[in-house]
């Protein structure tokens, strides 16, 4: 995708207008319920004036997100108008990121090239408006087809923006910073959507080091098998014994504070791919186990958000990597396992595996002294059940933390669900031969004890209190969210939460 900013549309440079690459402006209307007469309101009335021999009503009800391509219009030097509708409520940003989705989808259907969006004649239209519609127009420009011996590479598109507001600075950072941030959720979609054989732990080690080859302040670490083994992280050991591919560690750390400022850790969960281990899943779906590593994806397009952005801010990255597979090596339930706190676990399912990967790199992240831990993980199929793939649940007992959440999701315009954590789900996760077991001992409630076993792993800062921990369960929207959100694909992944992630880091700066 090309683009750039323009204050007129005299400046137009998008490239040759012929047949076969045709320049089609993007006007925007609005529903007008009052007026009877005229039920549509034009944003650029100048549009509007060259297309009044036709009956626009009569085929467009300007309803949200609604889009309509005219063809053949006599409308300067365009060779066609493509209508987008408002609706008749207000919009937020996360309205306009939704427009730039449905728009790049007509865009798709109808295999355009160079397309020019008028944005003159907006009320309200601001700096962050412009960021988010550029979003969605980036994510819905994202298509995983690499591994396909066609047409491999997405068709270019020429993009031009065009508002005489532009002048001012703050369109252009936030449309550059939109930019940015689309990239790095959809490189976090790419490393979801590889299948498992080309992307086992040691292969996410080696993406992680090439996507932060070269960005200013990073620094990318991984530990092998034997490391791990020395570093004591029973639970990675444990999930990884079943297979072929040994376990990874790895510390993306992300410098761009003074070193005396506490990082903020995020923390992902990378299982490859999930069998299930001895306590094997059942056949149906389980190629879609392969997103068992979207936390990771996620955590590392969050850090690559951040170093692109430069904030000033120290940011670690810990992604506990491993494939759990059924052999003659593999865990076996009833197997008892020590962690890096010293912690003795009970593994009751093997299917249970991600909060075992994940304990080792909680331990860790409390080691850093950081100013607060939070993790990502398609955790449980319990999420799934409780909140469908509208809402990603999170659990916090830190209040400011969860405010901060509150707050930061607003802004993305992702949805969070606060989900109930409490000393009972604590009492569910005891173990009989050991401290914990990694299945709880009572009925249902399998993300809030699933959480509860987590939260085992989070230590104390230097004065004795809980580090601030929030823990983001994405088992339900990580993937296939497409039939909610017209800015992600319909079957892979979705790189959710890598926004609000990257809106925690900032509120931070």
């Amino acid at each position: 995708m090309k683009t750039q900013l323009m204050q007129n549309e005299t400046q137009m440079s998008s490239g040759k207008k012929s047949n076969s690459t045709p320049s089609i402006l993007v006007t925007f209307l609005k529903q007008d319920k009052d007026n009877k007469k005229s039920p549509l309101t034009w944003v650029t009335p100048s549009v509007a004036q060259s297309l009044e021999n036709i009956n626009i009503a009569s085929f467009f009800k300007a309803a949200k997100n609604e889009t309509t391509l005219i063809r053949g219009v006599s409308y300067k030097s365009y060779q066609g108008v493509m209508l987008a509708g408002m609706g008749s409520e207000k919009f937020d940003q996360e309205s306009w990121r939704q427009m730039g989705g449905a728009l790049m989808k007509a865009i798709k259907a109808n295999k355009l090239s160079h397309v020019t969006f008028l944005f003159d004649g907006l009320e309200s239209f601001l700096p962050q408006d412009l960021g988010a519609m550029t979003e969605g127009l980036c994510l819905g420009a994202y298509d995983f087809n690499q591994l396909k011996t066609a047409s491999k590479e997405s068709s270019e598109v020429t993009f031009n923006f065009v508002a005489t507001a532009f002048k001012n600075k703050e369109y252009k950072t936030s449309f550059d910073q939109a930019q940015m941030v689309a990239e790095s959720v959809n490189e976090s979609r790419r490393l979801g959507d590889l299948p498992g054989n080309y992307l086992p732990p040691r292969v996410l080690a080696l993406e992680a080091q090439k996507l932060f080859k070269g960005l200013p302040k990073t620094k990318v670490t991984v530990w092998d098998k034997k490391r791990i083994e020395k570093e004591r992280m029973g639970g990675l050991l444990t999930v990884g014994k079943g297979s072929a591919e040994d376990p990874r560690f790895i510390i993306i750390e992300y410098k761009g504070a003074a070193v005396s400022e506490k990082p903020i850790v995020l923390v992902g969960k990378g299982l490859t791919f999930d069998s299930g281990g001895i306590s094997i899943k059942p056949s149906a779906a389980m190629e879609e186990m392969k997103y068992d590593m979207c936390g990771a994806a996620n955590v590392i397009g969050a850090l690559h958000a951040v170093a692109k952005l430069g904030l000033k801010v120290n940011v670690v990255g810990l992604i506990a990597s491993a494939e759990n597979m059924p052999s003659h090596t593999a865990v076996k339930p009833g197997d008892v396992y020590t962690s890096r706190n010293g912690k003795t676990v009970e593994v009751n399912n093997t299917d249970a595996e991600g909060r075992l990967v994940l304990g080792e790199a909680l331990v860790y992240a409390s080691e850093l002294s950081p100013q607060l831990i939070i993790d990502a993980a398609t955790l449980t199929g319990a999420m799934a059940v409780a909140l469908g793939n509208l809402y990603t649940g999170y659990f916090t007992k830190n209040l400011e933390l969860k405010a901060d959440i509150e707050k930061a999701a607003k802004v993305s315009g992702e949805w969070v669900w606060n989900m109930p954590l409490c000393d009972f789900h604590s009492e569910d996760m005891k173990g009989i031969y050991a401290d914990l077991s990694n299945i709880s001992s009572g009925k249902g409630a399998g993300s809030s004890t699933a959480a509860a076993f987590l939260e085992q792993f989070v230590g104390q800062d230097k004065k004795g209190n809980k580090i601030p921990w929030a823990h983001f369960d994405i088992a339900g929207t990580a993937w296939a969210v497409g039939n909610r959100l017209n800015y992600c694909p319909s079957k892979g992944a979705s790189g959710v939460m890598v926004r609000t992630f990257l809106e925690i880091i900032k509120s931070k700066v």
